[in-house]
């Protein structure tokens, strides 16, 4: 039985929404890594700051030669941090980049294959019960590192879903998720991409003040 809140919510028009901002943008080129190690390190430390301030932290791990699996699991906390200082909450951070090295090598002998050999579903249960990674970084990995059919969902896309009546403001992860996909064709590069392009709009366009005139989807939904 749907509530109050759900009778208010439109029909989320996915595909059309992705092709107005494909159309308007491009591809993204995300996520911006050359490894599958780094689109993880990138993924864990891009959380509550800028993509800007990662790119400096990763540089500082390449001139340590320290992005290596190796390396980051013997590397301590004090080390970890001193790498990743640009990246801001960097001891919190170090302290999540030890977990997830700990965990890896305890679980997959430190590799990455076997890791991402397991099933999707097994896979994200397991990093979610890592120290520090959410829903958001799990997803990111599993789609970016993993080429895995996940959806991620970010404040972004939740703002620009609740803003448009596609979703309730509370709604919770996994909803959201289940119901970009349910909405979308079983598409790894698609995901991919639109989450990229979601982020484009909400960091210049679907801001906290939004500049509704200017985006894409302003015309939304008389003329989409």
């Amino acid at each position: 039985m749907k509530n109050e809140t759900d009778a208010h919510l439109k029909p989320m028009p996915a595909m059309k929404v992705y092709d107005k901002l494909f159309a308007a943008w491009g591809p993204q080129h995300w996520w911006p890594g050359e490894t599958r190690l780094e689109i993880i390190v990138g993924a864990i430390l891009t959380q509550n700051t800028a993509w800007t301030n990662v790119e400096k932290a990763i540089v500082n791990l390449k001139k340590a030669r320290a992005l290596n699996l190796e390396r980051l699991h013997r590397a301590s906390r004090d080390e970890l941090a001193a790498w990743i200082r640009p990246a801001g909450y960097f001891n919190i951070k170090a302290k999540r980049l030890k977990c997830f090295f700990d965990a890896l090598h305890n679980t997959f002998d430190g590799s990455l294959r076997k890791m991402f050999a397991r099933e999707t579903a097994e896979l994200r249960a397991w990093l979610l019960n890592v120290n520090g990674i959410g829903p958001e970084t799990a997803d990111s990995i599993l789609l970016y590192a993993g080429n895995r059919p996940v959806f991620v969902i970010d404040a972004y896309t939740k703002r620009f879903m609740s803003r448009h009546g596609w979703c309730a403001g509370n709604a919770p992860y996994d909803e959201l998720a289940a119901q970009m996909v349910s909405c979308l064709p079983n598409d790894i590069q698609l995901y991919n991409e639109y989450h990229a392009l979601i982020v484009h709009l909400g960091k210049d366009f679907c801001r906290p003040k939004p500049r509704c005139e200017q985006c894409p989807l302003n015309c939304w939904p008389t003329h989409v």
